[in-house]
């Protein structure tokens, strides 16, 4: 027997490394969630709502390189749209599977719920068509093919794409299409690619003083060993941007830092400006991870190899793919062995008045607990910034959302990371800001077996705002208060160790009970209202002036 159009969908999804689908169960998608639940390879992930199994997907896709969630029509996929918008532009390939009215319900033109009353099946579609890098509606007859094609654009795009099934065509065989073409293998200009390759060895040999900006790209297309590789046979320096932190060895005695212009890390950003050769590899200047705009790389000094095309100079090499330009640099690149500068750490933890938590105080203890293979979720705003520039263990990764920066993303993301590596340990520290807009998928972890570590820091409000607006004290800076330790324990997470501090002492114990303890652990951190990161502060100022706040 033939599989159906879902069935087919979800073993092509399972083929390529999906376990898990997440989202929220509705009615034009219950042949979707019937047909993951039936699966003897596939296991449905309910989330609290369809923006929580966005972000949740999100996390699953940065570790396990891609990630699947089910929404239904309109009032679902419209919840879910944020989270694939982060997706979007930090390039993760995220499978929307979007239940649909059947099919003569639309040609009909029917009103129905989740609807605009209009009988205008087709607007939702369009607009996600901004968000995603390929589309298709699924029937029987165009299924395999349409399938094969979204699954090649998502991950040589390394983007999010929808999948519009409705709820009649998803039960039915697939037709199959003897003409269905194979999928696309994208292959670099011989020509093109030889000039590159030639351009980036001439411009190394030539070299006085040379360092290598590994970037996002390079790890989202799945080429992180292949960069390190590169650096370990050149014996080059190198560092990395803000939202590029972990995706190659920081224990690597050739690594330098976080390179962020010259607004933090000043020792890192004048070595690196002061060489005659940087090599970006898949690098991205943004405003946070250039400093502001802070980062002055002469042109002429630049290499950048991109995900579809190497810019060394001026000079730009059309339709030569990364991959193909990281195996010839394997084989070919030299041995340069150029001195850089030491990696430093956040130093020792230093205490505030009558034992305080400072910033100066909880940031480098936490870097201290940080162990090999541990996976720190870290949320947009003081957190990520607090922590950017800790020195991470061996296989330890750092996960923030630089680019998109929507607050909330970082405790569901969190969940969906646990998910796809539960054998983990998976580290939380997030605002109470931006907690509050995603808290209750704490419950999921409970739910599912799971046990990170969470660090909720309290400082009365919205501290990131505050360091970037007018009025700092401004009403909409404010927020409720909860009581935060107490979430846990109404959220389902009954054998949680659950710990309000506000002292270092206090901390200092709750780390060590929560390192000690088979179990999840939910720390809230009380801090001053203005105790943020030197960085948090210096962007702060460098953001008022940048946009004339």
């Amino acid at each position: 027997m033939n599989k159906t159009v879902i069935e087919y969908v979800l073993a092509r999804l399972n083929e390529i490394g999906i376990n898990d689908i997440f989202g929220v169960a509705g009615d034009y998608a219950f042949p979707i969630e019937d047909a993951v639940c039936e699966s003897t390879n596939m296991r449905w992930i309910g989330n609290c709502n369809e923006l929580n199994a966005a972000y949740a997907a999100d996390g699953y896709a940065r570790i396990k390189g891609v990630a699947a969630l089910s929404t239904t029509f309109g009032v679902g996929e419209l919840s879910a749209l944020n989270g694939i918008a982060g997706s979007y532009a930090e390039h993760l390939p995220i499978f929307h599977l979007v239940g649909m009215p059947t099919s003569g319900v639309q040609k009909n033109h029917r009103l129905v719920h989740h609807t605009l009353g209009n009988g205008d099946f087709d607007v939702f579609y369009q607009m996600s068509q901004h968000l995603s890098c390929a589309h298709a509606i699924l029937t029987p007859e165009n299924c395999i093919a349409e399938t094969e094609r979204l699954i090649a654009t998502a991950l040589h795009e390394r983007r999010p794409v929808y999948i519009g099934l409705p709820s009649d065509y998803a039960v039915m065989p697939v037709i199959a299409d003897k003409n269905t073409e194979k999928t696309i293998i994208h292959k670099s200009n011989s020509e093109s690619l030889s000039s590159a390759v030639t351009a980036i060895l001439e411009k190394l040999n030539s070299s006085q003083k040379a360092c290598i900006i590994p970037g996002i790209l390079s790890a989202r297309l799945g080429y992180a060993d292949d960069v390190q590789a590169i650096i370990d046979k050149t014996g080059l320096p190198y560092a990395t941007m803000f939202m590029d932190k972990s995706i190659v060895s920081e224990s690597n005695p050739s690594y330098m830092g976080i390179y962020n212009g010259k607004l933090m890390n000043t020792q890192v950003g004048n070595f690196v400006e002061s060489c005659d050769c940087v090599m970006g590899i898949g690098a991205v200047l943004t405003d946070f991870n250039s400093g502001s705009f802070t980062a002055t790389i002469r042109p002429e000094n630049r290499i950048n190899i991109l995900a579809d095309h190497v810019k060394v100079g001026s000079a730009i090499y059309p339709q030569v793919y990364m991959h193909d330009v990281l195996a010839q640099l394997k084989q070919l690149a030299p041995a340069l062995n150029h001195p850089g500068i030491k990696a430093q750490d956040l130093g020792a933890p230093i205490q505030g008045e009558n034992g305080q938590i400072t910033a100066g105080y909880l940031y480098p203890r936490l870097e201290k607990m940080f162990k090999k293979d541990d996976i720190i979720i870290a949320e947009t705003g003081t957190a990520s910034m607090g922590l950017g520039f800790a020195l991470l263990p061996e296989n330890a990764q750092f996960h923030n959302q630089t680019l998109w920066g929507s607050i909330g993303w970082a405790t569901p993301a969190a969940f969906g990371a646990a998910i796809a590596e539960p054998h983990r340990r998976v580290i939380l520290v997030t605002g109470e800001g931006s907690h509050q807009l995603t808290a209750q998928e704490v419950s999921q972890f409970a739910r599912f077996g799971l046990k990170p570590i969470i660090f909720v820091l309290n400082n009365d409000g919205y501290l990131i705002e505050r360091l970037l607006c007018k009025d700092p004290e401004a009403y909409y800076n404010d927020l409720p208060q909860w009581n935060y330790a107490q979430l846990p324990a109404a959220l389902g997470c009954n054998d949680w160790y659950c710990q309000k501090v506000t002292t270092c002492d206090e901390l200092d114990k709750a780390i060590q009970h929560a390192e000690s303890q088979d179990s999840a652990a939910y720390i809230e951190i009380v801090m001053d209202r203005y105790a943020s990161s030197e960085l948090a502060e210096k962007l702060g100022q460098s953001i008022a002036s940048l946009y004339s706040f």
